[in-house]
């Protein structure tokens, strides 16, 4: 393959099927942004050898996906199928699911000798003994939880959930719980008449810390939150 195209590959009924692809456009598709399937196509072909040229016959077509349309083909294999990365997009793709995966370990675990979150630069280094290949296409948390039992040797760390009590004043609260919302789960709340709002928010103790920071932020320190 060359950086002008790649290939997207699915298997069915025992038959391989792959088509070529323009690499950006593929990857753009994958992770959900906007991309005609004819935009993204090389080739208006199905193969199955795409290295060969060898292109699949119209009955293994039929058979396998009860179509003959070319782009709706396409258009499965590229959402069901694998993506074969370029160099530079497999590198840097991992490196961002590093970073994802380091920043969830920070704000979901902490140290069990002094109940604090490990500094990301703490987990970044311990992951380097242990070697894990990281996949790009992944889920973070299910990668997380494998990286974890592997750290454990090396490096104090467990996961645990803490209740948080917060109370937001009239002024912020509107722009607050939004942010709130998106460190935990709400267990009780109550908007009072006065527009202030009060609630327990159940959350990962290693994100406690990142909390307290951006409630500031929001209210400018006049917010309060505390564990329960």
């Amino acid at each position: 393959m060359s950086d002008r195209y790649t290939v997207a590959r699915i298997a069915r009924d025992g038959e391989h099927f792959e088509i070529l692809v323009k690499p950006q456009p593929a990857l753009d598709f994958r992770m959900g942004k906007g991309h005609t399937i004819s935009e993204i196509l090389a080739i208006d072909t199905i193969f199955t050898d795409a290295n060969k040229g060898t292109k699949a016959s119209e009955e293994k077509l039929k058979k396998a996906f009860g179509t003959l349309d070319v782009l709706k083909i396409a258009e499965l294999i590229l959402r069901k199928g694998q993506l074969q990365l370029t160099t530079d997009q497999r590198r840097q793709l991992t490196e961002d699911k590093r970073k994802q995966i380091i920043t969830f370990i920070s704000r979901n675990c902490i140290d069990p000798k002094t109940n604090l979150p490990h500094p990301p630069i703490r987990i970044e280094q311990a992951m380097e003994h242990i070697h894990y290949s990281i996949d790009p296409f992944k889920e973070v948390e299910e990668q997380a939880n494998e990286i974890i039992k592997l750290l454990r040797p090396i490096l104090p760390i467990k996961m645990e959930k803490i209740s948080v009590e917060v109370r937001l004043p009239t002024e912020y609260a509107a722009r607050a719980y939004g942010a709130v919302k998106g460190f935990g789960t709400i267990k009780r709340e109550e908007w009072r008449a006065d527009g202030s709002w009060h609630g327990v928010i159940e959350m990962a103790a290693g994100s406690y810390a990142p909390l307290l920071e951006k409630l500031g932020e929001i209210t400018r320190g006049t917010a309060e939150a505390k564990i329960v």
